[in-house]
């Protein structure tokens, strides 16, 4: 089977080959004759009812510098398309979710994963609050009465900007944290959002564990641990990759969201789990398979492409 995909991506030409994911499902699709087109989310135009892109041709290998081969741009109508990636980085803006109702008009003729309509339902942090018995000691507000009551009730908490993505903008605040009402007038200054407080989960030390579901069903896992002296563990701030097994726990977590992803048309999700919590469900360009490809000897994204395939057969 040889698809047409489209590939709704930033640039191509200055990602880390060796961690980016959407890299990894471009080569794998390539190897299995599909053909590429590559373009920027800025790229897409709708007019007279169609969703249109200027693309360019895309050929992919593995040698640092020289990954990416792109021809000459041409306006496609992404409608005769079989498929579109869609794997812009976050954050989850107005453009982004612009860019979910500009692709809405074409799925599923043209199959877009993840599902666009379900991207823009499904926020990284407030998804899991559809799941409150998985998840850490949680409020979502713009009230700073709840914000003081919540610290007072657990002492050690962690705050976050409700859209936020890679880390950015995360606070861990102690009990005796003196600066606590200053970063809470930052992020009024900063966001228009309310903002996300949780329970403060030591386990953190030893790891923020990303997991892979694949049309809901768990591939594979890494656990990501915090540098010294960093509460996050994501990669591109220190946090090192270490291999790991799926505990009991995860099994379990799995088990509840899998059906739902599933269900809503969300092929390629990460989850987060810190010790016995689910901390953030990830659909919009979830990250981690190239890591998990080497520790375990696996290919999560012909995984991918096994589900993207079965869906275009039927």
């Amino acid at each position: 089977m040889s698809l047409s995909i489209g590939i709704q991506m930033d640039p191509i030409e200055t990602i880390d080959i060796n961690a980016d994911s959407t890299f990894a499902l471009a080569l794998e699709g390539q190897k299995r004759g599909h053909i590429l087109f590559h373009y920027l989310p800025q790229d897409l135009t709708f007019r007279k009812g169609k969703v249109l892109a200027r693309a360019r041709p895309l050929t992919v290998q593995r040698v640092a510098g020289a990954h990416a081969r792109l021809g000459e741009p041409v306006v496609m109508d992404l409608g005769t398309l079989d498929v579109v990636l869609m794997r812009q980085d976050p954050p989850f803006d107005m453009a982004y979710i612009t860019a979910t109702h500009l692709l809405e008009h074409i799925h599923p003729k043209t199959l877009v994963v993840n599902d666009p309509v379900s991207v823009r339902n499904a926020p990284e942090k407030l998804m899991v609050t559809h799941f409150p018995d998985l998840i850490p000691p949680t409020l979502i507000t713009s009230d700073r009465r709840q914000i003081h009551d919540f610290r007072r009730e657990y002492g050690d908490i962690v705050v976050k900007p409700l859209f936020g993505n890679g880390g950015a903008g995360v606070f861990h605040v102690g009990p005796g944290d003196e600066n606590f009402n200053a970063l809470l007038e930052l992020f009024t200054q900063l966001y228009r959002e309310p903002v996300i407080v949780q329970a403060y989960l030591p386990e953190v030390r030893s790891g923020d564990k990303r997991i892979i579901l694949v049309d809901g069903v768990p591939a594979g896992a890494v656990n990501r641990v915090p540098a010294s002296g960093e509460a996050r563990s994501n990669l591109h701030v220190g946090g090192q990759a270490v291999k790991s097994e799926l505990t009991r726990r995860e099994r379990e977590i799995c088990a509840a969201v899998g059906p739902v992803l599933k269900e809503r048309g969300l092929i390629f999700v990460g989850i987060d789990v810190i010790g016995d919590y689910l901390t953030e469900i990830n659909v919009t360009s979830p990250t981690g398979i190239q890591e998990i490809d080497r520790f375990d000897g696996s290919c999560i994204e012909g995984l991918i492409w096994d589900a993207i395939e079965t869906r275009r057969a039927i």
